[in-house]
């Protein structure tokens, strides 16, 4: 899917905000807990975005090691270049998650966080992930399940809308119920899944909901359920909720690991 260059470099800026919040850190470090990488280990790291995992892959591995950032977008490439910038173990490629620059049975992990959503056909890239994969290889994806998403706010109707709407913006929503059984199906094992829930309760640019809600709204006005005023209003109401210590955010990030 070709992407505006404009739009690919606010993308990527915004990325790199984000994924510097403690939100995020501290999920980044329970997905390399799960890695369990080991120093000259291969690794494929599946929408590498602005490189965060990747560069503590890299460091994980060090010089006998090799990870591959891969991403369909060329602004988050070019960040990740730049944020791995000396690291010779690095590489970075561009393309799509169903061809991936891999020759069978090559890699000792692949990661993979935040990207499968966006896939129409995840089976497939399920199976170019074992594809890559050594025997033993291990496995790490990670996806949000935005049905559940609890948040205090003065129309509990409305917020289920405006939630609802992001199931009509992208190809695979309500992916981590159906994970499981996907990678069964695909010949992993020792499939196990742990939540990974980001939790805030202080409406703050410091936490994620904050620039979530800024992201989920916009897309809920391009989907028809409101309209800006609307949506400002929403938001003017939440900021209103963390003055006065009533702002509650809760979503369920699923952590899947698996072997071949």
């Amino acid at each position: 899917m070709n992407q505006n260059p404009k739009n690919a470099a606010l993308e990527a800026k915004e990325l790199e905000r984000s994924y510097k919040l403690a939100d995020i850190v501290k999920q980044r470090q329970h997905t390399l807990t799960t890695l369990a990488l080991q120093p000259g280990e291969k690794v494929f790291d599946i929408g590498c975005g602005v490189g965060f995992l990747t560069n503590e892959m890299a460091m994980l591995v060090g010089k006998t090691g090799q990870v591959i950032g891969f991403d369909q977008n060329p602004e988050m490439i070019s960040h990740a270049k730049q944020r791995c910038e000396g690291l010779q173990q690095a590489e970075f490629y561009e393309g799509d998650a169903a061809q991936l620059p891999a020759e069978d049975k090559t890699f000792d992990a692949v990661s993979c966080t935040q990207v499968l959503l966006y896939v129409k056909d995840v089976p497939k890239v399920l199976t170019e992930m074992r594809r890559i994969l050594k025997p033993g290889g291990r496995l790490v994806i990670l996806e949000t399940d935005w049905r559940g998403v609890v948040l205090n706010s003065a129309d509990d109707n409305l917020t289920k809308q405006i939630f609802s709407a992001w199931d009509s913006a992208v190809p695979s929503p309500n992916l981590p119920i159906h994970l499981g059984p996907l990678l069964k199906k695909h010949g992993f094992s020792k499939i196990r899944v742990e939540a990974v829930p980001i939790l805030n309760t202080e409406y703050s640019p410091s936490n994620f909901s904050h620039g979530m809600m800024e992201w989920i709204t916009n897309n809920a006005v391009k989907q028809g359920v409101f309209n800006e005023t609307q949506r400002i209003d929403f938001l003017v109401d939440l900021e209103e909720r963390g003055r006065s210590g009533c702002y509650f955010f809760c979503v369920n990030r699923f952590l899947f690991s698996a072997k071949i």
